[in-house]
């Protein structure tokens, strides 16, 4: 049953929702090691081949492969079951991850590497999807849905403060493939905890209820979204490539976990204030505000040249990623019907990877071909080009009536009133 809130909404309310602490804090465990992977993969893959560009196109191979599998993964979720798409998804996870560090470790040839990175990335569990689509059944309606997607951004951005650190100190403390092992076995684990939690997961719909097309792509809305997590996963992979190459290019590899978790923690603070306010403007306008702000900070990423000044423009880029984030996914819960939410998500969470794909593979280029910093260029691009696309576009973004139980480009078998 839907939560009933008569009062402000707030995290110690979210966090009383009878339930959620059962598929929370396994979720937490098993979205842990995806903020490992892109890095582990870049500091493994340089380490043996000597180049950002190769650690970086391989990288990318895997952001692509995951991008093009997560809303499928997602439209099986919302068919058979988180359970039922979780199990073998981990399994194949841990087994691609163990043959890509194997592969890398013994010089293969690039191609080689290209191959192990598609099962990698295919196989990656969508459990922050997964989670948000839970907190749909739990909440429906509720004023608690911003919060709860407050929530899920800061659980996000923890992970990206603690993922960079811990596979950048595996890395480099104790083995270049140190960090690859760890998030396979992680994922695998955390995976295992999560699928086991039935009881929260959204109920599988009946035949005759079962979203027609099968595919939330349908919804104009969730194609401008779409677009828009493309330039944030712009700034994700070209921030992790250019930090390593700046941190190194000092002579202190270490730094870079530090600095991105940095820019990670400001994500993570700014979510948690963006939660936790009562907000009375409207989320289009909100997202149209947010990522403009975050277009002119990113813009003055390459013209730092000292640890200090990286960190400060960083921290200030992370804090306007988690408004345009949190509330892309708001507008999706008015967007799109709850028997293709999962899948929606999973389409804004291929977004982000496949920006951060191209992002990683543009920007270890520039790293390679041009000067120290060049990558940094990469983020003030993608986050610009997707901006014109989102004013351009920003009235398809209009969310369903309260009430209406139909969205557009996504019908139903049995015809519904509308109030």
């Amino acid at each position: 049953m839907a939560s009933t809130v008569t009062s402000r909404p707030g995290y110690g309310q979210l966090l009383r929702t009878r339930g959620a602490w059962t598929f929370l804090l396994p979720g937490f465990a098993a979205r842990q090691p995806f903020a490992m992977l892109t890095l582990s993969l870049v500091l493994l893959v340089q380490h043996t081949t000597g180049s950002y560009g190769a650690a970086g196109a391989v990288a990318a191979v895997t952001g692509v492969s995951m991008a093009l599998f997560a809303p499928f993964t997602g439209r099986l979720a919302d068919r058979h079951g988180q359970r039922a798409v979780l199990l073998p998804g981990v399994l194949v996870h841990a087994v691609a991850g163990l043959s890509l560090t194997a592969l890398a470790l013994m010089d293969a040839p690039l191609w080689a590497l290209f191959l192990a990175a598609v099962p990698t990335g295919a196989s990656v569990p969508q459990v922050g999807p997964m989670v948000r689509a839970r907190w749909g059944v739990k909440l429906q309606d509720s004023p608690l849905m911003t919060t709860a997607a407050a929530f899920e951004s800061v659980t996000d951005e923890l992970t990206f403060v603690f993922g960079p650190l811990l596979a950048t100190a595996l890395c480099t403390a104790v083995h270049p493939a140190a960090g690859l092992l760890t998030e396979a076995g992680l994922t695998l684990i955390g995976g295992l905890l999560f699928a086991a939690q039935k009881s929260t997961q959204p109920a599988v719909a009946a035949g005759h209820t079962r979203v027609e097309h099968g595919s939330a792509l349908r919804v104009p809305g969730v194609r401008v979204l779409i677009v828009t997590f493309l330039g944030i996963g712009s700034v994700f992979g070209g921030m992790q490539v250019s930090l390593a190459a700046f941190s190194e290019s000092i002579g202190e590899p270490g730094l870079n976990g530090v600095l991105y978790g940095v820019f990670a923690a400001g994500n993570m603070l700014s979510g948690v204030v963006c939660g936790a306010i009562a907000w009375k403007v409207a989320a289009q306008r909100r997202l149209v505000i947010g990522y403009a702000a975050l277009a002119l900070v990113a813009s003055g990423l390459w013209a730092a040249h000292s640890v200090v000044v990286l960190a400060a423009i960083g921290l200030l880029v992370g804090m306007c990623i988690a408004p345009s984030l949190i509330t892309g996914y708001t507008l999706v819960e008015g967007l799109v019907p709850a028997g293709a939410r999962t899948e929606a998500f999973t389409w804004l969470t291929g977004a982000v990877a496949l920006g951060q794909a191209a992002a990683v593979t543009v920007a270890g280029q520039l790293e390679d071909r041009l000067w120290n910093g060049a990558g940094f260029l990469v983020p003030m691009a993608g986050t610009a080009l997707a901006l014109v696309t989102l004013l351009a576009l920003r009235s398809r973004l209009a969310t369903r009536p309260s009430g209406r139980t139909v969205a557009r480009g996504v019908g139903h078998r049995v015809p519904v009133t509308v109030d």
